[in-house]
């Protein structure tokens, strides 16, 4: 993240006064953001309503909450009980993507951006990136039989219909100053949670909207090799390497894991080079899976994973079961 993003990050959850001075830029976004939604509410904009059910996991904050995981976890729940499972992802970060493009294994974060390649890697489910979500999901159905898409973000983009939406909060972080963008973090107003079937908080341990994040091993990027995730696996000291929304959630599990690190953070979906990794040679690299899957070729024999699950309500997955039976 830049300098000046950074800034503004921390005067959205920490309070700077000369927030005040963007609130008739927030008030207007306010506007154009209810006129929009209020034009799908009406019919006078088109929404596609797909033949299967859609669940939208999304949030109403700038920035990292963990939907990825969730969506990994929702998705892996319901093919244990035999549901068919799609996805469609905006492919944030791919190059150009504007026609909906089939995530495979031959699929690159270029081609489809780092989220989709990892949700498909992850659960083998049919999944389809595209910023236009209902040409994502058409092509969807046309690739594979579906019994419910889950739709990874997208809770703002009303064009696609849905009869699920799941909304993540960091537990920590909440609604920052409860103000829009840019005076806040919020991509619509908090009142728009009173609208959506569930509210989950990531790092909370409530058994009815908590969400945990629990580490599994570490595996490496060239061989495959999994390995506890413990010091003893690796030596204590590691550098770690992380291009997500909130990095030092990704340090701080590393610690307390027990190791000693080396932060090296870069901004959200961070297309990585070669040079990135020219100065960490000498000690082992630990990065988030979302990292992993664009560094394969680059970051070397002695680069992890740290491979996460996500711990999801019992209520969510069993709401989201019964609307697939539906």
């Amino acid at each position: 993240m830049s300098f000046a993003g950074d800034r503004l990050t921390r005067a959205w959850y920490h309070g700077a006064w000369w927030l005040w001075l963007l609130r008739p830029l927030e008030l207007l976004f306010r506007l154009l953001a209810a006129t929009r939604r209020g034009l799908y509410q009406l019919g006078l904009l088109p929404v596609y309503r797909p033949p299967v059910p859609v669940i939208v996991i999304g949030n109403i904050t700038v920035g990292g909450t963990g939907k990825t995981p969730v969506v990994i976890a929702l998705v892996e729940a319901l093919q244990e009980q035999g549901i068919r499972v799609g996805v469609v992802s905006r492919g944030y970060g791919a190059s150009g993507l504007r026609r909906p493009h089939r995530v495979g294994a031959d699929s690159t974060a270029t081609q489809c951006g780092d989220e989709p390649l990892l949700i498909q890697g992850r659960t083998g489910c049919p999944c389809v990136a595209a910023p236009d979500r209902p040409a994502a999901v058409r092509a969807l159905l046309l690739a594979a039989p579906v019994d419910l898409i889950v739709s990874d973000d997208g809770l703002q983009h009303y064009a696609l219909a849905r009869d699920m939406e799941i909304a993540l909060l960091d537990a920590d972080r909440g609604t920052g100053n409860g103000f829009c963008l840019p005076a806040g973090p919020l991509r619509e107003p908090a009142g728009r949670l009173q609208t959506v079937d569930f509210v989950l908080y990531r790092g909370s341990e409530d058994p009815e909207s908590g969400v945990r994040y629990q580490p599994d091993c570490l595996v490496n990027l060239v061989s495959g090799e999994r390995r506890p995730a413990s010091p003893s696996s690796l030596g204590s000291d590691v550098r770690a390497v992380a291009g997500i929304g909130q990095p030092e959630q990704f340090f701080a599990t590393l610690e307390s894991l027990g190791f000693h690190i080396e932060r090296h953070a870069f901004a959200d979906h961070h297309s990585y080079t070669a040079e990135d990794f020219a100065g960490l040679i000498g000690q082992p690299i630990i990065m988030t899976e979302k990292d992993a899957v664009k560094c394969l070729a680059i970051a070397g024999e002695d680069a992890w994973y740290l491979g996460i699950n996500a711990l999801l309500p019992g209520p969510v997955l069993a709401a989201a079961a019964a609307l697939a039976d539906s």
